[in-house]
Order: C-alpha cells, then sequence, then structure tokens
C-alpha cells in the first residue's frame, strides 16, 4: 500500500500524482506506445509525447516564428520522444485516471486522455491514441495550402498519410488543407467545387501568412512568367517570418529565379543551391549522414519503416534532376544521386531568413526532385479523383518524413 511519503509532496497539480516509486524498490511509472502519422500505419520520429502540466490552449493561428526551446507549450509533468523506430517510452508519470496526453509534431498535435495509469509499472498505449489527427475531430492538423501541379501531386502525399478527404477544400471552406490550383487539379471533386488559382496566393503576402505550410507541385515546367519579382519577394517574406514552404521539381524556380535573368529572382536564395539543369533519372539515391545533422536517424527510420530495403539508401523513380550542387554551409541535404562521379541533389532543406543569424532564423524551405510516386496524378477530374491507392512507395515515405521535419521548430532543441 501507497503512503503520503511515496507522493511526491512539493508540487503542484498533476505532478502531485507522481509516485515515487523508487523509494519501494519498485520500477518507475511509465507510458510507452508508437507514433503513428494519421494513417495509424507509418511510425514517425521524433514526436513529442507528453503529460502537460497546464492544457496550453489553441494553437496561434498562422504563421508564427517558432524556435526550438527549453519547455514544452504547457509545460510538461513527464515526456519523451519517439525514436527512428516510433517508438517512445516516457517515465515518470503520473498515475491515476484520466491523464491528459499529448502528442506533437510542430502543429500537428493528438491530445487524448489515458483512461487510468497504474503505478510502478509499464503502460503499454493502443495506436488509436498515439495516431496523429486524420481531421479536426481528432486534434490539431497545421493549415496547409497546396498548389496542385500536373506533374506531381502532393496532394495525394497528404492523403495517403491519412488526412481526411473532408479536410481538403478550396481556401473559401472549412478544410485544414486548401487546394489551389497551378496547372493542377481545378477542383474539388466530390463537391465540385472550383479551386482558386495560385496566383492569388503567391501575389498577396498576407493571405500566405494564414497558412503554417505551403506545398507547391510540380507543374511541368517553370513557368517563370507566372512567378512575377513581388511574388518572389512574397514567398521569401512568408519564409522569413516563420513560414514552412515545400518545392517540387519545377518549383525550383522560387529558389534560383529565372535562368538567364538574374534580375528576377528572391533575395540570397539562389547562393543557397544551383538549379539550372532539367534531367531525368531513375536509380538509387543516398541519403546524406555526413552533411545532414538528422542524415543518421532518416537513414535508420527508412529502414525501419522499410522504405530502404539497402540502408542508407532509397529507390527513386520518376526522378528529376533540377540541382547540380548545394552549399553545405547554407543547407542540409537530405538525399542525393551519384551520376557519373558526381552527387546530384535530390531533397535539400534550409532556414531562413538566411541572411541572419542560424539562432535568429524562423522558416523552412524543402525542396524535393522527386515526385509522388505509386500512380498519384494531379487529375482535371479534381481531388481526388488522380490520388493513387496501395501501400507509400519508398520515396513517397522519404517525403512524408521531410513533410514532418519541416512542421518541426526551428534550431537545436536547448
Amino acid at each position: 500500500m501507497m503512503g503520503d511519503d511515496d507522493m511526491n509532496t512539493n508540487c503542484e497539480g498533476l505532478a502531485c500524482q507522481v509516485v515515487q516509486c523508487e523509494k519501494m524498490g519498485k520500477p518507475p511509472t511509465t507510458i510507452s506506445g508508437t507514433v503513428y502519422a494519421p494513417n495509424g500505419t507509418l511510425a514517425l520520429y521524433g514526436a513529442n509525447v507528453y503529460v502537460p502540466l497546464v492544457d496550453p490552449g489553441p494553437f496561434t493561428e498562422g504563421v508564427s516564428c517558432v524556435q526550438c526551446q527549453d519547455q514544452l507549450p504547457g509545460g510538461a509533468v513527464a515526456n519523451g520522444m519517439s525514436d527512428t523506430s516510433g517508438k517512445f517510452s516516457v517515465s515518470g508519470v503520473p498515475s491515476g485516471t484520466d491523464i491528459p496526453l499529448f502528442i506533437t509534431i510542430g502543429k500537428w498535435r493528438r491530445k487524448t486522455v489515458m483512461p487510468q495509469i497504474l503505478p510502478c509499472q509499464d503502460n503499454p498505449l493502443p495506436n488509436t491514441i498515439t495516431s496523429l489527427p486524420k481531421n479536426k475531430s481528432e486534434g490539431d492538423i497545421p493549415k496547409i495550402a497546396i498548389a496542385t501541379g500536373s506533374c506531381d501531386a502532393l496532394e495525394c502525399l497528404l492523403r495517403k498519410i491519412g488526412v481526411s478527404d473532408s479536410e481538403f477544400t478550396a481556401d473559401s471552406g472549412a478544410g485544414r488543407i486548401h487546394l489551389y490550383t497551378a496547372n493542377g487539379s481545378p477542383k474539388i471533386a466530390t463537391s465540385n467545387t472550383n479551386l482558386t488559382p495560385a496566383a492569388t496566393l503567391w501575389g498577396d503576402v498576407n493571405k500566405m501568412k494564414q497558412y503554417d505550410m505551403m506545398l507547391f507541385s510540380c507543374e511541368c515546367g517553370p513557368y517563370p512568367e507566372q512567378k512575377t519579382q513581388p511574388m518572389m519577394d512574397n514567398l521569401k517574406a512568408y519564409a522569413d517570418v516563420g513560414g514552412r514552404v515545400f518545392l517540387s521539381h519545377y518549383h525550383s524556380v522560387w529558389i534560383s529565379g529565372e535562368q538567364g535573368v538574374p534580375t528576377h529572382a528572391p533575395a540570397v536564395w539562389p547562393s543557397v543551391a544551383t538549379c539550372n539543369i532539367d534531367d531525368y533519372n531513375t536509380g538509387t539515391g543516398v541519403i546524406d549522414q555526413v552533411n545532414n545533422p538528422k542524415g543518421s536517424a532518416f537513414a535508420q527510420w527508412m529502414t525501419n519503416v522499410q522504405g530502404s530495403t539497402t540502408p542508407g539508401t532509397v529507390e527513386i523513380n520518376d526522378s528529376r534532376q533540377s540541382c547540380t550542387a548545394v552549399d553545405n554551409n547554407k543547407a542540409e541535404r537530405w538525399v542525393y544521386m551519384k551520376i557519373n562521379g558526381t552527387d546530384y541533389p535530390q531533397d535539400f532543406q534550409f532556414t531562413t531568413p538566411q541572411e541572419s543569424a542560424k539562432e535568429d532564423r524562423c522558416g523552412k524551405v524543402v525542396f524535393s526532385d522527386m515526385h509522388v510516386a505509386s500512380g498519384s496524378t494531379s487529375s482535371s477530374s479534381g481531388f481526388p479523383m488522380g490520388c493513387g491507392a496501395g501501400a507509400m512507395s519508398p520515396q513517397e515515405k522519404a517525403l512524408a518524413f521531410m513533410l514532418f521535419d519541416i512542421a518541426t521548430c526551428v534550431g537545436p532543441i536547448l
């Protein structure tokens, strides 16, 4: 039987329900499980799992500067992080009934209640409460804008990781994922709702700032005439205040600017990477475990989720070659392909504003030459008619890793 000496005495709130198991010669009170994407099958790395001291309330809507800090929102009675297998074990958890639990990656957040936690033993949790939310009724989802493109379908990647179709709407809708058309799907098929042109988004920095993240699917061409200098300035301004940007293939134009026209480019970004070619390749990508601080974790995760048959590599179909080099002092290279003795970057990420010290940066930009595979297309019949079913391909898993990573805070965790 436990007495008062077995409980925390100098405490507040839920911390007072932490049993001092070691005083009784018993193991600590722990919870364990696996964090999954909304689909309940793809294990996720780097999720914060914690019992909050107090409920921090809702996230701030729209873009904000989120830098890594030493305290989780609302404080933590006990906390842990999912490993490269998605598994977590959190020690020193309060025991009792109706114990709250937060699982977060950036603004992805599952808030749940653990019905009963037994003291001085492990309490395994089912994946029904450790998966990120599929829709608003299950928790928080970042507000995301996606520009549809005729040669890629990033919207289908979000769908494949488990986001409910009800969350995909036009910008006038109530969904957390707003689709805009940019030479891709022109409407939501289920509601026959036409999509707003992406130029409306790109042309208004305040509209951009309504979103936590923006994903631009490949349009089959760079179309620099449709991405004016003010639009390029807007995108950089959005990223500089904390926005997250995911660019596919020909959207390298937002980084390098219009080829041959040096005055048509965003400031600073062209120095991050050299993107001046257009080639097609299918083969083996190498995960960069030297120039990327998360490279080893990424490689291990890809093996654990069966995205890599050979550790440290990823088989790539429908790959492009847009960039010849990345400045490793300014960006983190994720995947590259070795072609004729030269390493060509496939995926890389950099923080913004580039002209500020690293500790003062707020935003992230990811570029990928790997298209979404497994038969997904941006259908003229509208979303989700072109989205393929079936298991995720290796490159879809790699893109999913980067998609969740871009949502996380900027900088090292202090």
